[in-house]
């Protein structure tokens, strides 16, 4: 950490004289590729809708860290979203009812039950953080947390891609080459929930979903492969991150918001440049 301060201070900006900066920026490095690897997925599978549902299950992870008198809200989030993407998971395996009904049960359960327990006694409020987000007040010890979850996600990828890949592309051909699909799906589902409600503290509940989607969107109109699909996702993503970030310094806006406008921004100029094409 001593020599990124060191590197990033020499930077002739003012936001670069800030330790907050400095550490906010190596860590939107870090979670930004992140983003982009699950997004291309999610984006190819239609699965936009998923992650949205574990975005807003955070709340009701933050009403069970509440309730079990749990210090660190994070430490009961990621459960509750790796078990509701479980849940999400299992039904749509075992039920009669599309995928987007039962995402939406879900979701709407998860988000009605984290209300109803912060809402008790009227604290709903002191919670509202985590609606925007605020990645300027990272620690160093959150910082290593997301380089340890950028290894773990990136060894996921590397290992199981194909068969990622595969499952949601055929699912009885994937059966068929001996590729456990229930093992496949939940692995994702679990990597989606891990990644979102590990930033929702930095990000903002109510823009996470659109930090996943929109680079691996703006890709897809570029991309001509699926090399160049997951590379451009993941410079959008970086650009986006970085370029957002040092945009709110200087605009005192919210970091989260701030990043996906400028997702955004890079979404309709690929989309204008396919037009174009």
């Amino acid at each position: 950490m001593n020599a990124w301060h060191a590197l990033i201070g020499q930077l002739p900006f003012e936001w670069a004289q800030y330790a907050f900066m400095h550490n906010a920026l190596l860590a939107m490095i870090l979670v930004s590729p992140l983003f982009a690897l699950l997004g291309c997925m999610v984006i190819n599978n239609q699965m936009a809708f998923f992650s949205e549902a574990i975005g807003h299950a955070a709340l009701t992870g933050i009403a069970v860290g509440v309730v079990a008198g749990i210090a660190n809200p994070l430490w009961s989030m990621i459960p509750v979203a790796v078990l509701l993407a479980f849940a999400i998971t299992l039904l749509r395996h075992h039920s009669a009812a599309s995928a987007d009904t039962i995402i939406g049960l879900v979701m709407a359960f998860a988000v009605a039950l984290g209300v109803v327990l912060l809402s008790r006694g009227g604290g709903f409020a002191k919670y509202s953080s985590y609606l925007i987000g605020d990645i300027l007040t990272i620690t160093p010890g959150e910082i290593a947390g997301a380089a340890i979850l950028l290894a773990v996600i990136a060894g996921i990828w590397l290992i199981f891609f194909n068969r990622i890949a595969l499952t949601f592309l055929n699912r009885p051909l994937a059966r068929s080459r001996g590729i456990n699909v229930w093992l496949v799906e939940s692995l994702f589902a679990a990597a989606v929930a891990l990644v979102v409600t590990v930033s929702i503290p930095w990000i903002g509940l109510l823009v996470i979903n659109s930090l996943l989607i929109l680079p691996a969107a703006a890709a897809r109109n570029m991309a001509r492969n699926t090399a160049q699909y997951h590379a451009i996702a993941v410079v959008v993503s970086l650009l986006s991150g970085i370029l957002g970030l040092i945009g709110s310094y200087y605009w005192n806006t919210a970091s989260g918001a701030t990043v996906v406008l400028v997702a955004m921004g890079f979404f309709v100029l690929s989309l204008a440049g396919r037009i174009v094409r």
